[in-house]
C-alpha cells in the first residue's frame, strides 16, 4: 500500500517541479528588479524641486536616456520597461511609481496590449488597468499626465492586426477619462499620424518608435502638459478622485 502512494504521487511531484521550474522563468514577470537598484538610490527629493516618473514600455524606456539633453536641469526619472503591458505596469506601479513619491507621474501605456505581448486583451481590460494606474496615482496624490498612444498602421513582430482604428478608439476612451478626473492629457497621436494611422515616416526608425525627432515632438507636447500639471498642484487644483 505504502509501495501504490509513493508511485501514485510520483506524476504529481512531477508536475509541481515542472510548475516551480516555470514559475522560476517567470518569477519576475513584472520585472520589479528592473529598477530596485536604483530607487534604493534616490535621495528625497528637495521640497524645491519637482520630482517627475515617465512611466511606460521601450518608447518611455529609449527615451529616459535623452532626458538631459530634451529637458535640462529638470529631475525627470525614466521607469519604462522594453515590451511590456499594463498589467505588468500595474503590478509595478507601487515600487516604481508611488513610493518614489513624484509630484507627477506621466503615463503612457497600452499598444503593447493591442499587439498582444502578454496575451490578448480587450479594449475593456486596457481601460480597466489604466484607470487602477491612475486612481493609486491620485490617491497618492500624484499628479497624472495621460499620454495617448503613439499612432502604429502594424507591429513588425506581429504583423496583420490592424491596430491603428484599435489605438484611435483607445486614444479618444483615454482622452475623456482625462477630462472626467481632472487629469492632463497629451495628444502625441495627432501630431505624429500619417495617412495610413501610423507614424509619420519621419519621426520613427521602424514604424513603432520614435527617433530623435520623434522624441523632440513629444518633449515640446509632455514638457507644457508637465507645467500645467504642476501649475495645478501649486493653486491647489486637485483631480477628480
Amino acid at each position: 500500500m505504502k509501495l501504490a502512494t509513493t508511485l501514485a504521487a510520483v506524476p504529481l511531484i512531477l508536475l509541481f517541479a515542472s510548475h516551480n521550474l516555470v514559475a522560476q522563468e517567470d518569477d519576475d514577470w513584472a520585472s520589479l528588479e528592473r529598477y530596485r537598484e536604483a530607487n534604493a538610490k534616490l535621495t528625497p527629493q528637495e521640497s524645491a524641486e519637482n520630482r517627475v516618473i515617465f512611466y511606460g514600455n521601450s518608447i518611455t524606456d529609449s527615451w529616459a536616456s535623452l532626458f538631459p539633453e530634451m529637458f535640462p536641469g529638470k529631475h525627470y526619472l525614466g521607469r519604462g520597461i522594453s515590451g511590456q503591458t499594463t498589467p505588468q505596469m500595474l503590478v509595478r506601479f507601487p515600487q516604481d511609481v508611488i513610493r518614489l513619491e513624484p509630484d507627477v507621474v506621466v503615463i503612457l501605456a497600452g499598444t503593447n496590449d493591442i499587439a498582444g505581448n502578454t496575451g490578448p486583451s480587450t479594449q475593456t481590460m486596457i481601460e480597466d488597468n489604466i484607470v487602477s494606474m491612475v486612481d493609486l496615482a491620485l490617491a497618492n496624490s500624484i499628479s497624472v499626465v495621460l499620454c495617448s498612444v503613439l499612432p502604429v498602421s502594424d507591429y513588425p513582430w506581429k504583423p496583420g492586426l490592424n491596430p491603428g482604428p484599435k489605438i484611435v478608439e483607445l486614444n479618444a476612451w483615454m482622452s475623456q477619462l482625462a477630462q472626467n478626473k481632472g487629469l492632463v492629457y497629451v495628444d502625441y497621436h495627432s501630431e505624429m499620424v500619417n495617412d495610413s494611422l501610423g507614424l509619420a515616416r519621419e519621426l520613427t526608425y521602424d514604424g513603432v518608435h520614435p527617433n530623435q525627432a520623434g522624441y523632440q515632438v513629444m518633449a515640446r507636447l509632455v514638457d507644457s502638459a508637465i507645467g500645467t500639471a504642476l501649475d495645478r498642484r501649486q493653486n491647489h487644483t486637485a483631480p477628480n478622485r
